[in-house]
């Protein structure tokens, strides 16, 4: 059925059945002779189709057993009340052709109401359709902001040009990642103090920051994170070691999951004993002393169960033998001595007064911040990490008297009025 939406508002829909068989051309040529002349001139068929008020008649006829039935299809742009009158005219026709016909309306439906169901359908389709592209493109656009964001933020740093977070040179503690897209993974989740070694071979740059920082090795959970581990616990001062869980790679961490692999953190002492790995000479010796010992003592019994272990109980005593004098410390030096050892590998700070009352425990990482804000009464900082020229720069401003940590950094100018003091000076 072909229906002329622009000329119509109703659809009258009529069932014809006759005795005998007949076509299309019979019933339509029926319904326009039968109804001339019976509704007036207003209402004639002809003259209603002529002015486009009412559409092309359709019939559906199909024939069976000498008999013929269908449907009959007129579109009108009339009002209701004369659709309806037209409607009922059609009611009148009693013969097609030679033929008893009989024909009764089954409805008038209102087209229009059929189109605002269309509309209404393809509408929630077309929305549906544009909620999901704008979700898209917002995700898209988020994405997009959050990326160009992270590669503004990223830094060349030293002479190799390292990609870097911004705050490498601000704060007190760093983390050492394997490659570019580490870095940018933590700065999506704000860890700006992150720098990238870019491979095995690691840069001078990271070597000499390690002298003046906390540093952190942050490595893949696989093969390749243990050899770059290996390499930097040997040539750079490393103080903590994180592993991405096994077999993920740092650059594919959940927030959730960087988080939880930095809080698990271990010493790299015990990191390195636990892959045999010798460590750098640091810059006050401390870190080799204490592993040279370390290796004297287990050496000992080795070399008597050795070939020439005769030869060498015959020998001197060597130099780890010799007995060393005994350092003498002030009642003072051994209350920074006990509070230095309180935090042995926890990187806090604690902040006290001229009493040796504790006022405030910080992470080392906000140590600076906490003394800036100038808090009354404070005398003395004692710190497991290293002690930088800005912790000192501080401490001259606010006063205070002394400041204990576990070593030195690159310090330009030692102030006089400050009482500096070390692990190496207290043990």
């Amino acid at each position: 059925m072909d229906i002329d939406p622009s000329t119509t508002k109703y659809l009258i829909s009529a069932k014809l059945s006759t005795d005998g068989i007949v076509e299309k051309p019979d019933i339509v040529g029926a319904i326009f002779g039968q109804t001339e002349g019976l509704l007036g001139d207003e209402l004639d068929l002809r003259d209603l189709q002529k002015s486009g008020r009412i559409g092309r008649i359709e019939v559906e006829v199909s024939s069976t057993k000498g008999k013929s039935e269908g449907i009959v299809y007129v579109p009108s742009s009339l009002d209701q009340v004369e659709t309806a009158i037209l409607a009922s005219s059609l009611e009148t026709i009693d013969r097609v052709g030679p033929c008893k016909a009989r024909i009764t309306i089954e409805k008038i439906e209102d087209v229009r109401v059929s189109k605002r169901n269309k509309i209404v359908e393809r509408a929630k389709q077309l929305l549906n359709e544009l909620m999901k592209a704008s979700k898209v493109s917002g995700v898209d656009l988020a994405d997009s902001v959050r990326q160009s964001v992270q590669i503004e933020e990223v830094i060349h740093y030293g002479k190799e040009r390292l990609p870097a977070g911004p705050n490498i040179d601000d704060s007190d503690a760093i983390i050492v990642v394997e490659g570019r897209s580490d870095v940018l993974n933590l700065l999506k989740y704000g860890i700006k103090n992150v720098i990238a070694v870019e491979g095995t071979n690691i840069p001078q740059t990271i070597v000499e920051l390690s002298k003046e920082k906390v540093v952190t090795a942050f490595a893949d959970g696989d093969r390749g994170g243990e050899l770059i581990l290996r390499e930097l616990l040997q040539v750079a001062e490393v103080d903590f070691i994180a592993r991405a869980p096994a077999g993920q790679e740092v650059e594919e961490l959940t927030q959730k999951q960087i988080v939880k692999c930095l809080r698990n953190k271990v010493p790299a002492d015990q990191f390195a004993e636990m892959l045999n790995i010798q460590g750098p000479s640091t810059k006050n010796g401390e870190k080799t002393g204490r592993r040279d010992e370390d290796r004297g003592e287990r050496r000992r019994p080795e070399d008597d169960r050795g070939r020439h272990g005769r030869e060498r109980e015959q020998k001197p005593p060597s130099r780890f033998q010799e007995e060393k004098p005994v350092k003498r410390f002030s009642p003072e030096q051994l209350r920074w001595k006990g509070v230095l050892d309180e935090l042995v590998n926890t990187s806090k700070a604690k902040i006290l007064n001229a009493s040796g009352n504790v006022l405030k425990e910080v992470h080392v990482s906000t140590l600076a911040d906490t003394l800036k804000e100038g808090m009354e009464g404070v005398t003395s900082v004692v710190l497991d990490g290293i002690i930088t020229q800005r912790i000192l720069d501080i401490a001259v401003e606010k006063n205070i008297s002394t400041v204990v940590g576990v070593k030195l950094g690159n310090i330009a100018k030692l102030p006089t009025n400050v009482e500096v003091l070390t692990k190496e000076d207290l043990s």
